[in-house]
């Protein structure tokens, strides 16, 4: 191999961007875009009006929230509801309904798990995550990840869905690169598909991993 190809952080967000992007246009069956320019920026936060966070760790640490406005939640809400045959009269109208949080939090988890699954693909590296968390708000809450990580690298990319309202996501994670050293076969894909349906099985309950959550809460001082 005559020349090492190496990946960084902004390698692992363009995959994640690409993950998010592929689960919430197929779930919605619309489009939904990012922006092909990253901003870096000094701390994460929560923002109004839904904001969602999950950690992930394994070959890793790092932290990704994503921030809705009440008219994207609503739109990516209502879209996906919509394309899974619930009737438009059986719809929550407002963003603060518990209908909304649980619904961005399971396409979030879908998102999560497409991302995890490419990493192993792409890098045939592990990359384990906590369950996504979503909270409504109304003020600004910062959230960072632990503090003994050297040279936190954070960033935010914009997103817009087909109705054009605006999403935003922000990744902090350690300072990290892996290097190729040698050439390799990506590993075994799991389809988006199948995230897709594994996350719509109510065998798949996530309910006993509230006190996970609530766990995982207290560390980030929330």
């Amino acid at each position: 191999m005559k020349n090492k190809k190496t990946f960084g952080t902004d390698e692992i967000l363009l995959i994640l961007c690409k993950s998010v992007s592929k689960v919430l246009s197929d779930a919605t069956a619309s489009s939904i875009k990012y922006s092909p320019v990253v901003q870096r920026i000094g701390k994460t936060s929560l923002n109004p009006d839904i904001g969602c966070f999950v950690l992930f760790d394994g070959v890793f640490s790092g932290l990704v929230i994503m921030n809705f406005s009440a008219e994207s939640a609503m739109e990516l809400y209502r879209n996906y509801m919509l394309n899974m045959g619930m009737p438009e009269s059986e719809l929550a109208q407002r963003h603060t309904s518990d209908e909304v949080g649980d619904t961005l939090g399971e396409l979030m988890n879908q998102a999560v798990g497409e991302f995890t699954a490419a990493m192993e693909h792409e890098l045939m590296v592990s990359v384990t995550q906590s369950q996504p968390k979503m909270i409504a708000i109304n003020r600004e809450v910062a959230l960072a990840i632990n503090t003994n990580i050297e040279n936190p690298q954070a960033r935010k990319v914009a997103f817009q869905t087909q109705g054009h309202n605006s999403f935003y996501m922000e990744m902090a994670m350690e300072k990290i690169v892996f290097t190729q050293i040698e050439d390799f076969e990506p590993g075994e894909r799991q389809d988006v598909d199948d995230i897709l349906a594994d996350a719509q099985n109510p065998a798949n309950d996530t309910s006993s991993d509230n006190g996970n959550q609530d766990d995982l809460l207290d560390s980030l001082g929330i």
